[in-house]
C-alpha cells in the first residue's frame, strides 16, 4: 500500500513499466535515425482541465506527470536533448494564482524527481530569462543544476520565461557589446557564430518539434534553432500526451526525408 501510494504521489504509471512489448517497441525504433534534440510546446493543461469540470492548475498538475513520462521515454530511446516550454515570456498575463502555481512547479519537481534524474544520469538545464523569475523559483533551478551538473545522459531542458524574439534580440546586444570592446570581429559573424550567442550555444538545434492540443503554430518558440526542424503536431492535450504518442511521433520522424534543401 505504501508503496502504491508513493508511485502515484511521484507520477508513476504502468506505462513507466519496462515490458517486454516496451522494450521491442524501443528496440525497433533505435533502429532507425534518431532526433538528437526534442522540443516540445506542452499546450493543452488548462483546457484539459476546464473539461472535466477543475481548477486549470490540475491540467499543470497532470502535465507534470506527462513531463515524467516522455523523460522518461526519451531517455530509454537515447536522445541527447529534450527540451520542455514551460512558460513563456508572455504567459505572465495568465491568471495570477495560475502564475503562482506555475512558479512553485519547479520546486515541487525538485522535492519529488531529483533523486531519480541524478539515478538516471539526466543533467537538467534552463532556457530564459533569469531576470523576472522569483526568488524561490529559481533556487530550485539552481538546485536541480548542481545536482544534476556531472550527469552525461539526456540533456532535460526547461524553458521558463522564455520568448525567442527577446532571445535573438539579447544575442545580438551582446555580439554588439562584443565588437565594441574589440572580442569580436563584426566579419567574422556567421550563422554558426550566431547560434553560440543564443540559450542554446551548448545545444543541438532540435531535429523535431512537437506541439500538442490541436495549435498548429509556434508560438515565439526556437524561431532560430527550429529553421530545419521537423514540425508534428496533434490533437492530443498534453495530460492524456502518452509514451505511446511520443513513439508516434519519432517514428513519423524516421518516415520523413531530411534534405536541408538539397534534391
Amino acid at each position: 500500500m505504501i508503496q502504491t501510494l508513493k508511485k502515484w504521489l511521484v507520477g508513476y504509471s504502468e506505462e513507466d513499466e519496462q515490458t517486454e512489448e516496451n522494450e521491442t517497441r524501443i528496440g525497433e525504433l533505435r533502429k532507425g535515425p534518431l532526433p538528437r534534440h526534442v522540443a516540445i510546446i506542452m499546450d493543452g493543461n488548462g483546457r484539459w482541465a476546464k473539461k472535466r469540470g477543475m481548477p486549470r492548475v490540475a491540467g499543470h498538475r497532470a502535465g507534470m506527470k506527462t513531463v515524467r513520462h516522455i523523460t522518461r521515454a526519451a531517455d530509454a530511446l537515447g536522445i541527447e536533448a529534450l527540451t520542455l516550454y514551460s512558460f513563456s515570456t508572455e504567459n505572465w498575463k495568465r491568471p495570477q494564482d495560475e502564475v503562482n502555481y506555475l512558479m512553485g512547479l519547479p520546486e515541487e519537481f525538485l522535492r519529488t524527481d531529483v533523486d531519480e534524474l541524478v539515478e538516471r544520469n539526466i543533467r537538467v538545464g534552463m532556457l530564459g530569462d533569469r531576470k523576472k523569475l522569483p526568488d524561490h523559483t529559481l533556487e530550485a533551478i539552481d538546485k536541480f543544476k548542481e545536482a544534476t551538473k556531472d550527469n552525461t545522459g539526456l540533456r532535460l531542458n526547461f524553458a521558463l520565461n522564455y520568448g525567442s524574439r527577446s532571445e535573438i534580440i539579447r544575442g545580438v546586444q551582446r555580439i554588439i557589446d562584443d565588437v565594441q570592446s574589440g572580442k569580436l570581429d563584426k566579419d567574422a559573424l556567421d550563422e554558426s557564430l550566431f547560434g553560440q550567442y543564443l540559450y542554446t550555444a551548448d545545444l543541438p538545434e532540435p531535429d523535431l518539434m512537437i506541439r500538442t492540443s490541436g495549435e498548429v503554430r509556434i508560438s515565439n518558440f526556437m524561431l532560430w534553432q527550429l529553421a530545419y526542424s521537423e514540425l508534428w503536431f496533434t490533437d492530443v492535450q498534453w495530460p492524456d500526451f502518452t509514451k505511446e504518442s511520443f513513439y508516434e511521433a519519432i517514428e513519423d520522424f524516421q518516415r520523413r526525408s531530411r534534405r536541408y534543401g538539397a534534391v
